[in-house]
């Protein structure tokens, strides 16, 4: 489960509407908000990569879709040595050169 933001999602969106269409620093509209200034700007970019402005940053989409696949690899991986484990084992339970005890 996610942390609870600190800020609201509308503070957010007011705050990056206001950087995008304004044209004021964003240093002076965090101070006037109460927000800090790298987190404005983060919200800012992370905007911009959302809109297409920014093709050096993965879209929220993007990220969201990277985390899954992320996920969904380290659980084949995990599957994958488990079947490892279970062949190497059936296989010289089955070896008939295997000496019996």
């Amino acid at each position: 489960m996610p942390t609870p933001s600190k800020y609201p999602p509308e503070l957010r969106q007011r705050a990056v509407g206001l950087v995008l269409s304004s044209g004021r620093p964003i240093a002076q509209i965090a101070e006037e908000l109460g927000i800090n200034r790298e987190t404005l700007r983060t919200w800012v970019r992370q905007a911009q990569a959302d809109r297409g402005q920014r093709v050096d940053l993965l879209s929220t989409d993007e990220r969201q879709e990277l985390k899954r696949l992320r996920k969904e690899l380290a659980e084949l991986r995990r599957a994958n040595e488990i079947l490892k484990a279970a062949s190497a084992y059936f296989a010289s339970e089955l070896d008939p050169t295997r000496r019996r005890s």
